[in-house]
């Protein structure tokens, strides 16, 4: 954790139910401690049970309250069973984190198989959108009014060709968060998104090892001269969740130590 990070709950979530996708490893394990320690009831979802498992049973000695259930974000029965199981546990849904992501093989977009792009494209787009569905629906039904996040990227911003589908994958998620968040502000339901730039997980380790050297050509494209913590991404994430931004909804909020400025 570098120095910049914030590590002091205020009760940023207090009295909410958090469900988090991808909440495992990298930023989605960081969002799961965090909320829990801002005082959010958490369901963690991703489809590695240990990892899962070894989060919830941290958030719980840390004296949070957590639990998790095995998730394939691509069918949309078992997104909506594990959106059910947050509102069986808690009795209500007020906020989500859709985080969880895969990454493409690195190169050219001519490079990459049909079979792995309908594998990006079933997690990191229609895996949002089952998110979504869900998500508002559990919302409606329980809380009556709350608020989603999305996770994005800033290689969603411009051309990408490193991550070409990737990229384009995320670009639509973009999409899908505006228009979500048009469609159900009037409910109270806020949609928003953030878009990390580089952030030191297992899946920038993958990247580095198929792009050797990536690490170092990214950090060197950040005025802040460093890569993120999930922590940062997370913080970012709990603050468009929590009624301290009542009144943000459409954002695609760019975490990317000014990257793109």
């Amino acid at each position: 954790m570098n120095d910049t990070s914030i590590t002091t709950a205020t009760g940023l979530l207090e009295g909410k139910v958090a469900f988090v996708t991808g909440a495992g490893r990298g930023i989605g394990a960081a969002a799961a401690r965090l909320f829990a320690r801002e005082g959010a009831r958490v369901l963690l979802a991703a489809r590695t049970e240990a990892q899962l498992k070894a989060v919830t049973e941290e958030i719980g000695a840390a004296g949070g309250t957590a639990d998790f259930v095995r998730c394939d974000l691509a069918d949309a029965d078992s997104v909506r069973a594990a959106v059910d199981r947050a509102v069986e546990l808690y009795g209500r849904l007020d906020v989500a984190f859709n985080n969880g992501a895969t990454i493409q093989p690195p190169g050219p977009l001519d490079q990459l198989s049909e079979a792995e792009f309908d594998r990006i494209g079933a997690v990191d787009l229609k895996g949002p959108w089952l998110a979504m569905k869900a998500e508002i629906a559990a919302i409606r039904a329980t809380a009556g009014h709350g608020a989603i996040v999305n996770n994005s990227s800033v290689g969603s911003f411009a051309a990408n060709p490193e991550l070409p589908v990737y990229g384009a994958m995320k670009q639509a998620v973009n999409s899908l968060t505006a228009s979500a968040a048009v469609t159900y502000g009037r409910e109270a339901i806020r949609v928003n998104a953030i878009a990390p730039g580089l952030t030191l997980t297992e899946m920038v380790d993958e990247w580095e090892r198929n792009s050797p050297g990536i690490i170092d050509r990214a950090t060197a494209l950040s005025p802040l001269g460093r890569a993120a913590d999930p922590e940062e991404i997370a913080q970012a994430a709990a603050w468009l969740l929590s009624d301290r931004a009542s009144y943000v909804t459409g954002v695609v909020l760019q975490v990317d130590g000014g990257a793109r400025a």
